[in-house]
């Protein structure tokens, strides 16, 4: 029987499906002018160790914030919980913005936290790739797919650049050198 999922791929206790390898992807920031902090029904998800950093640099990023976001992190605190029970970034009260969020002169979308050197949810980092992580152990990194990405996921596949190789540096840092090394290795196999 075919796996619909396609082949997984395991590093350790960590279980990699083959879209993140296979898929082509490069965000095209010009186009979407950082449409995923901006759009959606919940905020990017956070791992709870992610809350005290959030929390402690708060008055080095705050000052790049909109005020809408200040004040929604004043109301809600620094994550909320999503209709399916997870953390995620709290949201400006009546639209699908992030609180962290900022705005330059061209209306374009850019992260608070990032602006200031700060360090800003993994998920954001690693998107499109989500990160599972089992109860029992382990975690799973799955390809999301989005349709305000869909220029990106054409960037990749005109530019030829895959998923895993846009995420180098965000999945280095979140996995290590050696786990990245051996996705590569992975990749160079199935592909």
């Amino acid at each position: 029987m075919n796996n619909p999922h396609g082949t997984i791929i395991q590093i350790g206790d960590i279980l990699v499906s083959e879209d993140v390898v296979a898929e082509y992807f490069a965000c095209d920031y010009p186009v979407c002018k950082g449409a995923c902090c901006i759009v959606g029904d919940a905020g990017a998800p956070l791992d709870e160790s992610e809350l005290p950093g959030l929390e402690r640099e708060y008055p080095v990023y705050s000052q790049e914030m909109q005020q809408a976001g200040r004040d929604a992190v004043q109301l809600n605190g620094f994550f909320e919980i999503d209709p399916e029970g997870d953390l995620v970034t709290p949201l400006v009260p009546g639209s699908g913005v992030c609180a962290f969020a900022r705005f330059d002169q061209n209306g374009s979308c850019l992260c608070a936290i990032e602006k200031c050197g700060c360090t800003k949810p993994a998920s954001c980092s690693l998107y499109p790739v989500r990160v599972k992580h089992f109860k029992g152990g382990g975690t799973a990194l799955n390809l999301h797919r989005w349709d305000i990405c869909k220029p990106a996921f054409e960037k990749g596949r005109r530019d030829g650049v895959r998923a895993y190789q846009f995420l180098k540096k965000p999945l280095t840092e979140a996995f290590g050198t050696e786990f990245y090394e051996a996705l590569c290795a992975a990749a160079d196999h199935i592909l």
